[in-house]
């Protein structure tokens, strides 16, 4: 729910105002003069404030709160309402920084109108810098394997749900990527999704970062409080990054939080109340973090309502095409490129590889291929320009070289260590899945199974996949 502050000197338009905004939604707030804004801008940052031009009994008037209002929170949008105003007057108000200006007496669709365009602005704003720092990450689950289609079928059931989650699994295998499509097919999808990671930042930092910090509201020319990721995030999701490597200290307040929904910004004693879905996510084994004393069992509990599992890229090879094909045209999209694909002996090897990084290290190798690749007259991407970590871990099995005896051998020996080799490669290639193997090759299954026992390939790890 959108807040709204109102400031004026005459009771009856406070209260007039005050009940058309909460007749559309709307909680409000009100204040009479310069002390109390301040007071309540202090108290919480609203999410728009009207306010009248010219107060009575007022240390300073409606251009001045403006004024130290912007200098402190240049993002929220102020509507100035006055019965004695002016052009000269309206137009220093909007230089000043107001995002409108509606003179009294108001017809109420009009200010409504103008409150409802300025958080509408305001907020386009933050989500555009907040497209602009995410780098073009990935923001939604690419791949048909099983193990990604469980994980979307999860998400569909857990997210209408308010429970919190807790998102395990290697880094780089998309747990952000995860929680913010809980939020975006949640009921608080119209209110923020907030990441907090505290890697690299001391203590003082996390707590600052997390609760905020009180504002001396006594002192107009006082710097602005720093308000907290819990505040911003109120009716919306926090999403808590390697959530294990918080400090103790950090952990107890964060409990203390899930148990009654209240936090104390930094220097104020003051309750603060808010309303979140904490998604949190970790790669460690969080039974061990417990055991060793790096992790309150009972901070566990309290996020691991719902638990979900992040697959690493190792466990989904067969995504890795439609992967590739997806950070290509993003690639070519953000350096302005052409277009262009992998070719089939690119995409053997990628499939082949263990990739220790995940998905994040595919998308890099990805940018990395189409940047540096030499533009010539064909579309594929050639797998000599693979980085050689690709081809130094990847099975022989996979690049099979001739062997200089296979020359003495007749064509049919020859072609059954042609096949050995290519089929042996296949099923590296699949995990050992002998079902998908078949599919790739076009064969069915049990002549695959009768074409390896013919050929003396060992199947049996493919048998213990299929089981």
């Amino acid at each position: 729910m959108y807040d709204i502050l109102i400031v004026d000197d005459e009771a009856d338009i406070r209260d007039l105002i005050s009940d058309v905004f909460n007749d559309n939604g709307y909680s409000t707030r009100k204040a009479k003069n310069s002390i109390e804004a301040f007071e309540q801008v202090a108290d919480k940052v609203p999410s728009a404030i009207i306010l009248d031009i010219w107060l009575k009994n007022s240390e300073l008037d409606g251009l001045g709160i403006l004024e130290t209002v912007k200098r402190k929170y240049p993002s929220v949008p102020v509507i100035m309402i006055s019965g004695h105003g002016n052009i000269e007057t309206a137009v220093k108000s909007l230089k000043i920084g107001a995002y409108d200006y509606v003179e009294k007496p108001f017809k109420e669709d009009k200010l409504l109108n103008a409150v409802k365009k300025g958080i509408e602005v305001e907020k386009l704003k933050s989500e555009n810098r907040e497209l602009r720092s995410r780098n073009q990450k990935v923001n939604l689950l690419i791949g048909n394997s099983p193990a990604i289609t469980n994980i979307r079928q999860n998400i569909d059931k857990i997210a209408p749900t308010g429970s919190r989650i807790m998102i395990t699994g290697p880094s780089g295998s998309g747990r952000e990527v995860m929680a913010r499509i809980i939020h975006n097919k949640s009921s608080r999808k119209a209110f923020p999704f907030v990441i907090f990671n505290s890697s690299c930042l001391s203590l003082e930092d996390i707590d600052e970062n997390l609760f905020g910090t009180a504002d001396n509201s006594g002192d107009i020319n006082s710097p602005a409080r720093k308000v907290g990721l819990l505040e911003i995030a109120n009716g919306g999701t926090l999403f808590i990054d390697e959530v294990t490597d918080l400090p103790k200290e950090v952990q107890a307040k964060i409990v203390r939080f899930l148990q009654n929904g209240e936090f104390e910004r930094i220097g104020s004693d003051k309750k603060i109340k808010a309303d979140i879905r904490v998604i949190s996510a970790s790669n460690k084994n969080l039974s061990a973090a417990i055991a060793a004393g790096e992790f309150r069992e009972d901070l566990y509990y309290r996020l691991n309502v719902v638990s979900l599992k992040a697959p690493s890229l190792k466990e989904r090879k067969e995504d890795i095409p439609l992967l590739s094909d997806y950070f290509l045209s993003q690639a070519a999209a953000v350096n302005k490129l052409p277009k262009r694909n992998l070719s089939s002996d690119s995409l053997a090897a990628l499939q082949a590889y263990d990739w220790p990084g995940n998905v994040r290290q595919l998308k890099n190798i990805i940018e990395w291929l189409l940047i540096m690749s030499p533009s010539d007259n064909s579309d594929d991407i050639p797998s000599e320009m693979l980085p050689r970590e690709i081809f130094s871990s990847t099975p022989a099995s996979i690049t099979p070289e001739v062997n200089t005896d296979i020359m003495s051998l007749k064509l049919r020996q020859a072609r059954e260590v042609f096949e050995r080799q290519y089929l042996m490669a296949q099923i590296e290639r699949f995990g050992g899945n002998i079902s998908r193997t078949a599919s790739f090759v076009g064969m069915e299954r049990s002549a695959l199974h009768r074409k390896l026992k013919s050929l003396k390939v060992a199947s049996e790890e493919a048998e213990t996949i299929d089981a």
